[in-house]
């Protein structure tokens, strides 16, 4: 066994290609993108070191051509999800005794095929499957993966340093981090790649053996990061990927004994859900299971009266409007003040107005489609009654088409309510309500920011007067776990704003940062006397 303290690679944030015409990554996407769409492809599940195939089979379809099929998945039942724990039993005692830097090889391994050889293909995937234009799929499924797996691995190394600061005479106080006892359940969302990537990866890399469920919609591109999964190393039964729907994964996983932690990202009535079966099953367990979940948000920008309206137009174009609205830190509500909201709306609609939406092959469109057929009927509906409400106004948007695709034009809407339906509910959707208030009442429409919504996962505030930005800062300091000034609220960067919120937002464990590793660990303290006492007896014992 090799011998010594390592220091890993300094991880730096991963360049963000720029696709431009005529740039070899361009030219590489769009041959990935070629050979994606020509070849349908049959994707099993990963049970141990079987590709399980059950030939109950689902066709995958872009959400922007949905008449075109890229593959066909296996479902499986509730046998597979038995397997999958099985298999993640036996292979854990391994994988959790192998040293903490053949591990790390691993996973910076998998960074590096992800940099290279996998790039054009996990974006492409991710572009098809997920509907995301080349400069989403490249700061998603490139860009943050690559470095959630290099900072997670340098914060790894920094937990395990974590020594206690002093030992007394004659004893050696140590500690050490162990894997939690039993295994994890990750449960990934379907709109971002990195995320289904990072969720069973980080509980892996501490040394725990993991259960992947991801979104049937993601399948397409979980299926490729399993692959550099496999090609990096990760060893048989350590990662297990299955396709079976919530309630079958669930009426088994969160009753079995060896049941030790989830890492989930997904909607909020589906975490409360598992958060109260995971109470009424606490008997169970041979230990209190880890809850970490990021869920969703209802994220709002203010604008202060001293705000520059073209930057607060463009904040919030970008804001609501990246990704169809689909980030969990998408920008829905917005506070104008009266003075600057014309200008705000006229650069708003020419923003809008120049934007072309369709495929994501066609890499000159900036919007794409939501995400599937039950996302747009609802997203749909909100607008539809919008069109009807009193003193509501769409005044950008409004319409949306789903025999190609399942397109919706960028909507914003205009409201007298601030507590209309669209400001308070999460919709998920390429939808921004606006309410404009008297320039001169920001004390107020703070107080209505932060009791407007039970979700607190990002926020921002446009302002120009530093007593302004103070002021929001502290009085919205619960109202947002990732807050931002004079910027979009959407775009958080791993080792630099770790991201997570509070409230009906999650438990806000800040994936990005040391803070999320800690949960899939349990600390062992360890004290060494060097030389025992022979007698019980203390000195105050003696005669005076």
């Amino acid at each position: 066994m090799l011998k010594g303290f390592f220091n890993v690679p300094m991880p730096l944030n991963e360049p963000v290609k720029s696709y431009a015409p005529g740039s070899p990554e361009r030219k590489e996407l769009q041959k990935a993108l070629a050979a994606a769409r020509s070849n349908q492809i049959d994707i099993p599940m990963y049970i141990g070191s079987e590709e399980v195939r059950t030939g109950n089979t689902h066709p995958m379809s872009p959400p922007h051509d949905h008449k075109h099929i890229l593959g066909h998945f296996h479902e499986g039942d509730s046998s597979h999800v038995e397997q999958a724990i099985n298999a993640a039993l036996g292979a854990k005692e391994a994988w959790e005794n192998l040293a903490w830097e053949q591990r790390a090889a691993i996973f910076l391994k998998a960074a590096d095929l992800l940099a290279g050889p996998y790039r054009a293909k996990i974006n492409a995937a991710t572009m098809l499957g997920q509907s995301k234009n080349a400069m989403q799929a490249e700061i998603d499924a490139a860009c943050e993966f690559i470095d959630f797996l290099r900072f997670n691995v340098k914060y790894m190394c920094e937990i395990y340093a974590q020594q206690p600061p002093v030992s007394g005479n004659g004893v050696w106080n140590r500690l050490e981090q162990r894997p939690l006892e039993g295994f994890v359940f990750a449960l990934t969302p379907f709109n971002f790649t990195a995320i289904a990537g990072n969720l069973p990866a980080s509980a892996a890399m501490m040394g725990n053996t993991v259960v992947w469920k991801p979104a049937y919609t993601q399948i397409y591109s979980a299926s490729v990061l399993m692959e550099v999964f496999k090609e990096a190393g990760v060893p048989d039964g350590v990662i297990n990927l299955i396709y079976v729907d919530g309630p079958t994964a669930g009426d088994i996983i969160f009753k079995h004994r060896d049941f030790a932690g989830i890492h989930f990202t997904g909607s909020t009535g589906v975490f409360q859900h598992i958060w109260k079966t995971i109470g009424a099953n606490i008997n169970n367990y041979k230990s209190y299971p880890r809850i970490v979940g990021e869920t969703g948000g209802k994220d709002f920008v203010l604008a202060h009266k001293s705000a520059n309206a073209k930057a607060v137009a463009v904040g919030l174009v970008r804001g609501a409007f990246e990704y169809q609205g689909q980030k969990c830190s998408a920008a829905s509500r917005a506070y104008i003040p009266s003075n600057i909201w014309e200008d705000v709306k006229k650069y708003m609609i020419e923003d809008l107005d120049s934007m072309k939406m369709g495929g994501t092959e066609d890499f000159t469109n900036f919007i794409n489609a939501v995400i599937d057929e039950k996302s747009f009927d609802k997203i749909a509906k909100y607008i539809e009654d919008a069109k009807k409400a009193p003193g509501v106004e769409i005044i950008a948007g409004g319409s949306f088409d789903k025999s190609k695709g399942y397109f919706i034009k960028p909507t914003v809407i205009l409201t007298q309510d601030p507590m209309y339906t669209t400001m308070c509910e999460e919709i998920f959707g390429p939808v921004l309500t606006i309410y404009v208030y008297h320039e001169e009442h920001f004390e107020t429409v703070l107080e209505l920011v932060d009791q407007t919504s039970p979700y607190a996962l990002t926020g921002a505030i446009f302002s120009q007067d530093r007593y302004a930005i103070e002021l929001a800062t502290t009085k919205l300091r619960n109202a947002a776990g990732n807050f931002y000034i004079n910027d979009k609220p959407t775009g958080a960067v791993v080792g630099q704003q770790p991201f997570g919120g509070a409230r009906a937002s999650g438990t806000n464990d800040k994936a990005g940062s040391m803070i999320n590793l800690l949960r899939w660990v349990s600390p062992r303290t360890i004290k060494e006397t060097f030389v025992s006492p022979e007698d019980y007896r203390y000195p105050f014992l003696g005669n005076d």
